[in-house]
């Protein structure tokens, strides 16, 4: 991954009226990355990803998208980047193939577009107006004309909304695709597994602002210790335990004969517990690990209004 950011936004500041929908929001994205934007309705994601692509007018703070700005250099940087809006950007009446080559003709180096159609599942719908079209086939011909143009960075604002589990995964490995080709890609998403699957890094936005940054194992990792919970006779020489465990873990007996592990619980942890019962001749009963998911950091994080 490259160090160089690619998407810089700093202070960012956007309201409608009475409404601030974007409130100071910072976000750096690197180049050849792929970064996930997640957050409740509301939250002001999409606000700041339109305001990236030069759609909205920031009211306070600044914005590079590649080094430009979107709104004053965006005769410049327009031809660089690839869009996917999460409504629009198609003519109703216009077949889906047709919209296709339309698009690649504005671009100098477009990709081939019978490769992409047929990679996204396009080629048996290629002769239906777009207002036709179902949902999925929709959000994958918005895919296919926000990256027929080769562009350096790629804004998808939901790609895989309304897509089954096919097109979902098609959808996922053409993302891939691209970041091996060093594209650069900004995804908003509901779909914690798709973000925990795509992401080198993820922004959780709520309010207006972004509230956690980092890898989805940093994030995991972050908010709440990994547990490894097993059963055995009550008390045991958990200061034993303890030293012959990673530094940064800590040990205790929960109730009589539950006892509890927790710190960066993977293979070496666990075979270090279980070698550590061998020794002392303790058979360990119902033996479990808890990891905190991106979904339970990001419910722990926003949306606290609503639920309330």
């Amino acid at each position: 991954m490259h160090t160089t950011a690619a998407v810089e936004v700093a202070g960012l500041v956007k309201r409608y009226g009475r409404k601030t929908a974007v409130d100071g929001l910072d976000l750096t994205v690197a180049q050849g990355s792929i970064t996930a934007v997640l957050g409740p309705n509301g939250a002001g994601k999409t606000t700041t990803v339109e305001t990236c692509e030069g759609y909205r007018r920031p009211d306070a703070g600044t914005v590079r998208v590649l080094g430009l700005d979107p709104l004053a250099q965006a005769a410049e940087l327009r031809p660089r980047i690839g869009v996917m809006l999460q409504n629009g950007g198609v003519y109703p009446g216009v077949r889906a193939m047709e919209m296709l080559r339309h698009t690649a003709r504005l671009h100098r180096h477009p990709l081939d577009v019978d490769k992409l159609a047929e990679r996204l599942g396009l080629g048996g719908c290629g002769r239906t107006p777009y207002r036709r079209l179902s949902g999925g086939q929709q959000r994958r011909l918005a895919l296919a004309m926000a990256v027929v143009g080769r562009p350096e960075l790629v804004f998808l604002d939901e790609p895989t909304a309304g897509l089954d589990p096919q097109a979902r995964r098609a959808t996922w490995e053409l993302v891939s695709a691209l970041r091996a080709d060093g594209v650069t890609v900004v995804l908003t998403t509901h779909h914690m597994e798709e973000a925990e699957e795509l992401a080198d890094r993820v922004a959780i936005v709520d309010a207006g602002r972004v509230v956690a940054e980092g890898s989805p194992r940093e994030l995991c990792r972050g908010r709440a210790e990994n547990t490894l919970s097993f059963v055995g006779p009550p008390g045991l020489d958990l200061e034993s335990l303890l030293q012959a465990l990673p530094a940064d873990c800590a040990v205790g007996e929960a109730a009589a004969g539950s006892y509890r592990v927790t710190g960066d619980v993977g293979p070496e942890l666990l075979a270090t517990v279980t070698s550590w019962c061998a020794q002392h001749g303790v058979l360990p009963e119902r033996i479990a690990i808890e990891r905190q998911t991106l979904e339970d950091v990001f419910l722990e994080l926003t949306g606290k209004e609503l639920r309330g």
